[in-house]
């Protein structure tokens, strides 16, 4: 799987170590579930919603907004809030299974969340905590905890994107 072509946002990620990561994140959750760079293009970004972007289209989106506001304040870990934002849905592999008629909820989905499984990955391939606990709490887990600034933008451009999907979506 060729995750810099997937998503070419990850160049933006100046720490060559921090950049090998994330690829091995997005790797390992495919492989884990058996997903083809193919299928990617394929699994809908949320099943709340009967929306035909892509996961990959919504996290780039997610990732492009997350790095205008990084550049806008000047005073963020633009590194992490970029590994961040492209992880921020990586547990989606995990939590979706592929069904005769595209992709549903897995049974590890109904026992652990997104967000969860993606930290869990982050943690496997060794990403620092920081991005650790951006993933985890970018939605309603994070609730629960004080997220960092770059947790905090990240949780907002994703239900940006997630809010502008369900009004046309209606």
């Amino acid at each position: 799987m060729n995750v810099e072509r997937i998503f070419p946002e990850i160049a933006n990620i100046e720490d060559a170590e921090l950049r090998r990561k994330v690829a091995r994140a997005w790797e390992l959750a495919a492989e884990e579930r058996g997903w083809s760079e193919e299928d990617l293009a394929n699994i809908p970004f949320t099943l709340l919603i009967p929306t035909k972007k892509s996961l990959v289209e919504h996290t780039r989106r997610v990732t492009r907004m997350a790095m205008a506001i990084a550049d806008a304040r000047g005073d963020l870990n633009r590194d992490l809030l970029i590994a961040g934002a492209l992880l921020h849905d990586v547990g989606k592999l995990l939590e979706y299974e592929k069904a005769d008629d595209g992709v549903r909820k897995s049974e590890y989905g109904r026992r652990i969340r997104h967000p969860v499984s993606g930290a869990m990955l982050a943690e496997k391939v060794g990403l620092p905590l920081e991005v650790s606990h951006i993933i985890a709490s970018h939605s309603r887990e994070g609730e629960h905890v004080q997220r960092s600034p770059e947790a905090v933008v990240v949780h907002h451009c994703d239900f940006i994107d997630f809010h502008i999907e369900k009004g046309r979506c209606q």
